[in-house]
């Protein structure tokens, strides 16, 4: 058996989306930061990105994760979060795999009944606490970085569709929500593709006409991800929703960053306070957790800080080899699997 590269993995997934976990055969990339980090692999390494997302290795389901040594001092590790088309800052269902790998793996020792942590992530220290039972990460809470909302109720044309109103949010990524009813969708699996195709159709529609900026990190920008909801019905309820990710498919979470932001669009509506609770449930009928755990500003905007709870669970584990006559070294990515289009890359 040759080989020219060796990558150890952890399958997990968080409620239902893939969030795998390299644990080998990677070295950490140069950066000050965990977001400097991310950047130099994204500039120098992205080929690893692609040889196990893209495929006959991976597929467009998958999320791969990369533990990196954390560079601030309160944080047991860092990690880099590798998506089919981007490098985002922030993803909930990924750190609860991570949390997971982590803890169920003896990276970080578990305390039972209770493991509480700090990790280094490219968008900001996320502080977590993990239920954990019998060696088990029951659940995993997340205290994550301020969500705000950029604008209510724009109008947002969309070739094909009209005018549609759409809030845009940040909630570890820049998401543009709409009111999945309002399009006549209920949020069924057997509406997928119709959802994906939309959804990709909206978000690029939002990335032209919206020009968002993160006030703290001018290199966050542009709307990465549209969130398809049914309405609020109150404090303590749960609403189903489905996040699409480019190039164009279905988180199968209920989608962490998602609930963050809806959480931060609700705060400034005036329809959830401090302390209240509200969840998410995804395309699959899985479930995120959510509650404002407080409020606070982000760059001079107002801001809340969410709380995010939900399981992970890991899957198996795989050693990902190239052999250096395989035609594929960096994968490949065809439409009729691939989303909606053939980009690994955002534009």
């Amino acid at each position: 058996m040759r080989t020219t590269r060796a990558i150890k993995v952890i399958g997990c997934h968080a409620e239902g989306e893939i969030g795998d976990v390299i644990v080998g055969g990677v070295l950490p990339p140069a950066g000050d930061s965990v977001f400097q980090m991310m950047r130099t692999f994204e500039r120098e390494h992205d080929a690893i990105r692609r040889f196990l997302i893209c495929e006959p290795r991976g597929s467009v389901a998958r999320h791969v994760n990369l533990i990196v040594p954390a560079k601030r001092p309160d944080c047991v590790a860092g990690a880099i979060i590798m998506e089919p088309t981007e490098y985002p800052p922030m993803s909930g269902s990924n750190t609860i795999c991570v949390t997971t790998v982590l803890l169920e793996t003896g990276m970080v020792p578990m305390t039972e009944p209770e493991t509480r942590l700090r990790l280094d992530m490219p968008g900001g220290p996320v502080d977590v606490v993990a239920e954990c039972r019998n060696g088990k990460c029951v659940s995993v809470t997340l205290t994550s970085v301020p969500a705000f909302v950029d604008r209510l109720d724009a109008p947002l044309e969309v070739a094909g569709h009209g005018t549609i109103p759409v809030d845009v949010a940040y909630g570890g990524m820049f998401y543009a929500l709409v009111d999945a009813t309002r399009l006549g969708f209920a949020i069924a699996p057997d509406e997928a593709r119709d959802l994906a195709v939309l959804g990709e159709q909206i978000r690029e529609a939002a990335r032209a006409q919206f020009d968002v900026v993160h006030p703290e990190n001018p290199d966050i920008r542009g709307v990465s991800i549209v969130q398809f909801n049914t309405p609020f019905q109150g404090a303590g309820t749960a609403a189903r929703n489905t996040c699409i990710v480019s190039p164009g498919r279905s988180d199968r979470s209920p989608t962490g960053t998602g609930l963050s932001a809806r959480l931060a669009v609700l705060h400034a509506r005036g329809q959830l306070k401090v302390g209240e609770s509200f969840a998410h449930t995804s395309i699959i009928g899985s479930r995120f957790d959510g509650r404002i755990a407080a409020e606070t500003t982000c760059g001079g905007r107002p801001a809340i800080v969410p709380e995010i709870r939900g399981r992970g669970f890991i899957t198996g584990e795989m050693t990902y080899m190239l052999d250096p006559d395989d035609p594929f070294p960096e994968g490949y990515v065809v439409s009729d699997t691939w989303g909606t289009s053939t980009l690994t890359h955002q534009r």
